[in-house]
């Protein structure tokens, strides 16, 4: 597995804690049926998987996402909502950066 691979994969421990944290429900339509899975910079960008990164999505809701159907509006939502629960969010510091990521950093 490559570095970037690695890094952008997202750890049990980090989906627990975004599970916790989004009450085991979908940040968008509050389903119960979620997962704390969805990355809000996509993997294939490099997007990390790290909490500050990381949101619960059902299924409708996560493939309106990825898929484009709702990607800004619900882009702007996450963005928002990881912004409201983390003091120093900076949407930056959650690319892959390959001469700056150290295995098992989870900041």
């Amino acid at each position: 597995m490559s570095k970037m691979s690695k890094a952008c994969e997202i750890p049990p421990k980090v989906r627990r804690k975004v599970w916790a944290r989004d009450e085991g429900r979908c940040i968008i339509c509050g389903n119960p049926q979620a997962k704390a899975n969805a990355h809000y910079i996509r993997r294939s960008q490099g997007g990390l998987g790290v909490e500050q990164n990381i949101v619960t999505l059902c299924q409708k809701c996560h493939d309106d996402f990825d898929n484009g159907r709702m990607r800004e509006e619900n882009g702007k939502l996450i963005r928002d909502y990881l912004k409201a629960r983390y003091k120093n969010w900076d949407e930056q510091k959650l690319y892959y950066d390959k001469w700056d990521w150290v295995s098992g950093d989870e900041n």
